[in-house]
């Protein structure tokens, strides 16, 4: 850690100050989706993915399962890769859960660089990808 000599915002006596790690990501909290209909996409990450609803308004919806948390937002560009994965304790069956409900994937479960991974489509065209989250844990 570097020791900062600039004042402080909010210190008006300009002392030396030293920076710890407060303030510095934890994790990531939540993820935000494009959505061009709303009730469909609470209908894929609900009924598909188990998520809860937890709270909904015109433009955006929350939705929680455990510790990931995702907010739909209605929006005109959707059809993106999202960049994130989702931690699952199975990828392979999770393909096999979202397959016979027709979704459309794009990477079967391969072995990646943080551990087993598979890739797929929402409503909206939106990858997601989903990763064997003990692998991920063994990293740490």
């Amino acid at each position: 850690m570097s020791a900062c000599r600039a004042m402080p915002l909010g210190d008006p006596h300009g002392g030396d100050f030293e920076y710890t790690d407060e303030g510095l990501p934890k994790n990531i909290t939540a993820v935000r989706i494009p959505t061009g209909d709303l009730d469909t996409s609470i209908g894929f990450y609900s009924d598909l993915l188990g998520m809860e609803v937890v709270d909904r308004k015109d433009a955006h919806a929350v939705l929680r399962r455990e510790d990931a948390v995702i907010l739909l937002v209605v929006s005109s560009h959707t059809g993106v890769d999202t960049g994130f994965y989702i931690g699952v304790d199975d990828p392979y069956a999770l393909h096999r859960r979202l397959i016979d409900e027709g979704v459309v994937f794009m990477v079967d479960p391969e072995m990646g660089p943080i551990g087993v991974y598979t890739s797929f489509r929402d409503t909206d065209g939106n990858v997601i990808r989903a990763v064997d989250k003990h692998a991920v844990e063994s990293f740490f």
